[in-house]
């Protein structure tokens, strides 16, 4: 029944306690798409490593502040709450930064 796959809920809310790595959590998962969100606290991808995926990612910032570095660029670029950027699959890119004093709250969709 299409009623019993609804769900619900507050993204803001049971965030997870401040722990030393980014806190991931599925909201939906169906086929062809993942909505997660992420709570980091002052996490950053670790030094030489990228993400590179095999899926496109569009990303917003809820809450916080981050830093992006796609690779080949020189500059980060700042993400501010309110902010997304679309990461197409295999595009290089890595977290050089996240807020320290708040949780960065991320909304994720994977493609």
């Amino acid at each position: 029944m299409i009623k019993d796959r609804i769900t619900q809920g507050n993204i803001y809310e049971h965030l997870p306690p401040a722990t030393y790595q980014e806190q991931f959590e599925d909201i939906h998962k169906s086929k062809g798409i993942r909505i997660e969100r992420i709570v980091s606290i002052g996490q950053a991808t670790p030094e030489g490593e990228w993400y590179d995926q095999d899926w496109d990612e569009w990303v917003m910032l809820l809450k916080g502040q981050a830093g992006i570095l796609i690779y080949g660029e020189e500059k980060i670029r700042v993400l501010s709450p309110g902010d997304y950027i679309f990461l197409p699959a295999r595009l290089k890119h890595r977290v050089e930064w996240t807020s320290l004093n708040e949780p960065c709250i991320w909304l994720a969709l994977h493609l």
